[in-house]
C-alpha cells in the first residue's frame, strides 16, 4: 500500500493506492483521513453499489439509509446507499458541507465511482479551515453570527420539491415532529404547502482539528448561485423572497451581500482541489473539515454516496 498527496491552496486528499478493501486499508485511510479531512482510495476496482456498500461498512459506522430533511434531489440505490445529487449535467455543483442547515448531519461522506465520465465530473474538495482562514475579518464575523435557513415547499405543485418528497412522508404530523425536533420554526400555507426556518451557526468548532471551521451553506442557498438563465427565471416568477424554494439571509434576518458572497466564492477558488475519477475509486470525506461539489460533465457518470 502506498498514498500520495494533492495540493491546492491549503486543501490536501490523499490518494491510497489498494487493491481490494480490508482491515489494513481502513486503518491506513483513517490515519489519512485523521491528518486531511478527506481521502481516496484507489484500485478497489468496484463496479456496482452491492460491491460499493461492502467496501464502505469496512470503513465506517452504520451506515444512513434515509435522507428525510434533505435539500437536493438524489434516489436510493439500496439500503444506505443513494445516487449523488441528481442535477443537470452541463451545471456545476457549488462546493458545500452536507446538510449543514440541519440540526444533525452526516460525519463521513463515502462518495464511489461506478461509471466515469468522459469529462469534467470530478467531486472537487476544499478544506473549511483554509477557507474560512482566507475570509476578511469582518466577514468571518458575519457568518459567525449564523445564518438563516428558508425554504418554500410546495404541497405537490411547485418550484423546488414538495414537503413529502422532502421529508418522505405524506403525514403533516410526522414532519411536525420532524421540525420540532430540529429546532426549526414553520408555518403551513393556505394552498398546502409549508414554510420552514433554520437558524444554524455558520462557523463551527471541529474536533478534528481543534479549530474553528467553515461550515454551512449559506452561498448555495442564494439565488445568485443558481446559473444566470434559471436565476432570472425562477426571479420573474415570484413576487417575494419568500416565495423561493430555498433562500438564506445572515443570523438577524439581512439579506447577504454580494461582495461578502464574493468573498467566500473566492476562498472558495483558492483552496479547491479536483482529482479526475476512475472507476472503482472511493473518496471519504470527513463532512466538518472539507466542503465537497460536482463539476459539470459530459457522458455517462455514475457516482454512489453513503453516509454514516
Amino acid at each position: 500500500m502506498r498514498h500520495e498527496t494533492r495540493t491546492a491552496g491549503g486543501t490536501t486528499l490523499a490518494v491510497l493506492y489498494a487493491d481490494t478493501p480490508s482491515a489494513d486499508v481502513r486503518r491506513r485511510a483513517e490515519e489519512l483521513l485523521g491528518e486531511h479531512g478527506a481521502v481516496l482510495v484507489r484500485g478497489l476496482g468496484l463496479t456496482d453499489a452491492d460491491a460499493f456498500h461492502g467496501a464502505v461498512t469496512l470503513f465506517g459506522d452504520s451506515l444512513i439509509d434515509s435522507y428525510r430533511g434533505g435539500n437536493t434531489p438524489r434516489a436510493a440505490v439500496s439500503d444506505g446507499v443513494f445516487t449523488s445529487t441528481e442535477y443537470p449535467a452541463r451545471f456545476d455543483i457549488s462546493l458545500h458541507n452536507e446538510m449543514s442547515y440541519a440540526r444533525s448531519w452526516p460525519s463521513r461522506l463515502f462518495f464511489g465511482c461506478l461509471t466515469a465520465p468522459e469529462t469534467g465530473g470530478a467531486t472537487p474538495v476544499c478544506d473549511g479551515g483554509a477557507l474560512l482562514a482566507a475570509l476578511p475579518p469582518e466577514v468571518r464575523e458575519r457568518f459567525a453570527s449564523g445564518v438563516v435557513y428558508r425554504q418554500h415547499l410546495h404541497g405537490g405543485f411547485g418550484l423546488g420539491k414538495s414537503w413529502q418528497a422532502t421529508f418522505e412522508t405524506e403525514d403533516r404530523a410526522v414532519v411536525e415532529r420532524f421540525l420540532e425536533d430540529s429546532g426549526a420554526r414553520y408555518a403551513w400555507t393556505s394552498d398546502g404547502g409549508l414554510r420552514v426556518s433554520q437558524h444554524r451557526p455558520g462557523v463551527r468548532h471541529n474536533p478534528r482539528t481543534g479549530a474553528d471551521t467553515w461550515f454551512n451553506q449559506a452561498d448555495q442557498w442564494h439565488p445568485s448561485n443558481l446559473p444566470d438563465d434559471e436565476a432570472e427565471t425562477l426571479l420573474s416568477l415570484i413576487d417575494d423572497v419568500d416565495e423561493l424554494p430555498h433562500w438564506v439571509t445572515y443570523g438577524d434576518g439581512t439579506p447577504l451581500s454580494d461582495d461578502d458572497l464574493a468573498h467566500v466564492r473566492k476562498a472558495q477558488r483558492e483552496n479547491r482541489l479536483a482529482e479526475p475519477w476512475q472507476v472503482g475509486d472511493i473518496m471519504i470525506v470527513d463532512n466538518m473539515s472539507v466542503l465537497h461539489g460536482r463539476e459539470a460533465y459530459t457522458g455517462d457518470r455514475k457516482i454512489v454516496v453513503s453516509m454514516t
